[in-house]
């Protein structure tokens, strides 16, 4: 199987090492293999590790582990539900191991979750494998799951939805186009007049680029834009971005409300994650930060 093309074997067990850059390389070592497929899409695996726990891994590349997975899975589904003042009507773009949607059921105002996964192995092997990320194998029965591509699902959409969330891996292969001007206009289209959507930008440290050129994306469709981070240590250096547009005015962060059961989010975590290290603050307002 494929696994030997991701995994090695050494004296002291068996490793997963991640070609993250050319000088970058993270490795885990790994107790089994809870799952392995080959999929239409991708090479698909969830590794039992040893510091955290099972993890899901695409293409040899981690994408969320059951000890920190929480933390952004909390932040990219409770902000926007949180500062919507309705949000009854959401969209999962990506999210396949169900940790978004598992949050957005926490609203009982929220009435449906179209959760698009364009992968059905990604979705199966962790609602089995991994249930403290995924909620398990009985999914709240208010989240739909639509097994297709999710540029192709958001196109012609109009007013349809109150909040949408971009849960993508690396804007590689496939998931380049879930950073496309093209696609964040169809789904600003897709918005109703009050909606907002949220999408993960990326690293600070190592994908500036990607990140920068997010938000001039977004910023020039939707009139409040804000960015806000959260550290997640499986991921490359860490610190996380996330990127607003929002077609309403949206609350200063001091007049934030949370009241969910939730691992890592509290009210004054979402407050201070609007609070921006120095440099990022810098590198906004040379892009015309709004």
């Amino acid at each position: 199987m494929d696994k030997q093309r991701y995994l090695q074997r050494t004296q002291d067990g068996l490793w997963l090492t991640e070609d993250e850059k050319e000088n970058l390389k993270l490795s885990y070592r790994v107790r089994d293999v809870l799952f392995e497929e080959q999929s239409p899409f991708q090479h698909v695996m969830v590794l039992d590790s040893y510091d955290f726990g099972p993890m899901l891994v695409l293409d040899g590349v981690v994408q969320t582990t059951s000890v920190d997975g929480h933390i952004y899975n909390e932040m990219l589904a409770h902000m926007p539900l949180t500062l919507h003042p309705a949000p009854r009507r959401v969209l999962i773009i990506g999210g396949g191991d169900c940790g978004v949607a598992k949050e957005a059921a926490k609203y009982d105002v929220v009435e449906t979750i179209d959760l698009v996964e364009i992968d059905e192995a990604v979705v199966r092997a962790c609602r089995k494998h991994m249930p403290e990320v995924s909620g398990g194998e009985h999914p709240d029965p208010r989240i739909r799951h639509h097994y297709s591509d999710g540029v192709e699902f958001v196109k012609g959409r109009q007013g349809e939805y109150d909040v949408i969330i971009v849960d993508s891996s690396d804007p590689v292969g496939p998931a380049e186009q879930l950073f496309s001007s093209a696609f964040y206009r169809d789904l600003h289209a897709a918005l109703d007049e009050g909606g907002l959507m949220v999408c993960q930008s990326q690293s600070p440290i190592f994908h500036r680029d990607v990140m920068l050129r997010t938000w001039e994306r977004i910023g020039s469709l939707f009139p409040h834009v804000r960015m806000y981070t959260a550290v997640v240590p499986t991921y490359p250096g860490g610190l996380w971005s996330f990127t607003l547009g929002s077609k309403r005015p949206l609350p200063a962060p001091e007049e934030i409300r949370f009241d969910k059961e939730a691992f890592y989010v509290n009210e004054n975590v979402l407050r201070a994650s609007f609070a921006l290290p120095a440099f990022l603050e810098k590198l906004i307002r040379e892009r015309g930060g709004k």
